[in-house]
């Protein structure tokens, strides 16, 4: 065998049973940024040794191999569980919800999601998906709330000058147009909706009634006890704390067979899918020559959780009109790369999670894998909620006691776009990464996908928009 190591903080590594050719029309995705080997890191073992004894007998066999146990991975070895009598391992190098999963608000919404755009389809598919799950539940005799956090609260897509009110009129006509239920609400129909809400004689917004939210946690721990249902009779397990260090490539076929993590060699007959979110990117830049460049980076996110809060209610989701605009970088050029690190939005979005508690955001950065809290942003976050919510602008944000504060690392792509597919010039592998802040409302469509990837299925959504092609 031959050992590829992975220089990354957090490594994470995942295949996909399709071979594509390394040519054609496909790639020009991230083309540009093809690597020649002498860019390269990596550390190659000669063909001649084998990894070391004691680690061989800590190998094991598994159909699939899903590195990457945040939403998406989870999702991606519950659907195969479910839908097929593949084997399934996960493995990570932290445990499920310690990366942006855990730290986002839940929404799974279609209010701020674009008609049109390449994602439309697959943000559609998803959330009947999650609702199916919902609804499952429920059909088991269990509260959907109290098992997922789930709750159909609608969404208010907020707006203040004419420019956001104009856009969010027709936003609620292309809805309609696309059967979803939408309605665009006066300022006065808002204000007897959301008391605690001041826009103004001017303001106004789109309401989705339809929307709804989860709480990762409680999602997350439904979908590991049910995945983990499946191992008694040897079809799941998973291996967390536990990194990615290297890929193994068979001598016959000279194909990638298997995972190396720190403990184990998780062997993938079928495929090796890559869901390590932010980290991503990193991982993608120390595999094999002709494998392309996928740009995927860290973008920051803080919210600001306030426990028992009652000073205000709210009865919906909220989120600002410009929260959309946030969502895009402002340049995809590497030359801008130093301008990125500093580049910071700040977007009201106002929910009350499962527990009762008033979480408030939502920042956006480029600053790395930094984990560290900015109290300035969480600052502005809190005035920024204070120009919609009179009664935060009494209260100092020094006297909140009982207060927390997320901090996650949203996959970023420059194009908007998720990538999920095959590796071109890894056979086996394949991508499920990008999805930056709608991860967790993108999950289960994206596990079908890469499931009727592997399965040689027709897909329920087109995947073309999110392969890499040339």
């Amino acid at each position: 065998m031959e050992s590829i190591y992975l220089h990354s903080l957090n490594p994470n590594p995942n295949p996909n049973p399709l071979s594509r050719s390394t040519s054609g029309p496909w790639r020009s995705r991230f083309a540009p940024n093809l690597r020649s080997s002498n860019r390269l890191l990596r550390i190659r073992r000669p063909r001649s040794l084998a990894p070391p004894l004691a680690l061989q007998r800590r190998s094991s066999d598994h159909d699939v191999v899903v590195v990457g146990a945040g939403i998406v991975g989870l999702a991606i070895a519950r659907h195969l569980l479910l839908h097929c009598g593949l084997s399934v391992a996960v493995a990570d190098a932290g445990v499920p919800c310690s990366g942006a999963t855990g730290a986002g608000q839940g929404y799974v919404w279609m209010a701020h999601k674009t008609l049109g755009s390449d994602a439309w389809q697959l943000a559609v598919r998803s959330k009947q998906l999650w609702e199916e799950m919902a609804d499952g539940v429920a059909r088991e005799g269990l509260d959907p709330q109290h098992i997922l956090g789930w709750k159909k609260t609608g969404s208010l897509l907020i707006g203040r000058s004419a420019e956001e009110l104009t856009t969010l009129e027709e936003r609620v006509k292309v809805f309609t147009e696309a059967g979803l239920r939408a309605e665009y609400l006066s300022s006065s129909s808002l204000s007897s909706m959301e008391p605690a809400l001041e826009v103004g004689k001017e303001g106004g917004a789109a309401f989705l009634p339809d929307d709804c939210q989860l709480d990762a946690h409680q999602t997350v721990s439904f979908i590991e006890k049910r995945n983990k249902s499946f191992a008694p009779e040897g079809r799941y397990a998973e291996f967390y704390n536990d990194p990615a260090i290297g890929l193994l490539r068979s001598d016959r076929s000279g194909a990638i067979e298997a995972v190396q993590t720190s403990e184990k060699i998780l062997y993938g007959k079928k495929a090796i899918v890559i869901a390590a979110g932010a980290w991503s990117g990193s991982l993608m830049r120390s595999f094999d020559v002709n494998a392309p460049d996928v740009p995927v980076k860290p973008r920051k996110g803080h919210l600001l959780v306030l426990e028992n809060f009652n000073e205000i209610k709210l009865n919906h989701g909220l989120m600002e009109a410009g929260y959309i605009d946030h969502q895009v970088g402002t340049s995809s050029d590497s030359a801008t790369a130093d301008s990125e690190q500093t580049l910071l939005s700040i977007s009201m979005t106002a929910t009350i999670d499962a527990k009762g508690n008033l979480v408030l955001g939502s920042s956006r950065q480029f600053s790395g894998f930094c984990r560290e809290v900015d109290e300035s942003i969480i600052k502005r976050i809190w005035d920024r909620a204070g120009e919609f919510f009179p009664t935060l602008r009494t209260i100092s944000l020094d006297s909140l006691r009982k207060r927390q504060i997320r901090i996650g690392h949203r996959p970023y792509m420059p194009d908007g776009k998720p990538v999920i597919g095959p590796v071109p010039g890894l056979p086996n592998i394949l991508l499920a990464t990008g999805h930056e802040g709608s991860g967790l409302s993108l999950a289960l469509g994206t596990a079908e996908m890469v499931a009727d990837m592997i399965l040689g299925n027709s897909p329920v959504v087109d995947c073309t928009p999110f392969s890499i092609r040339e």
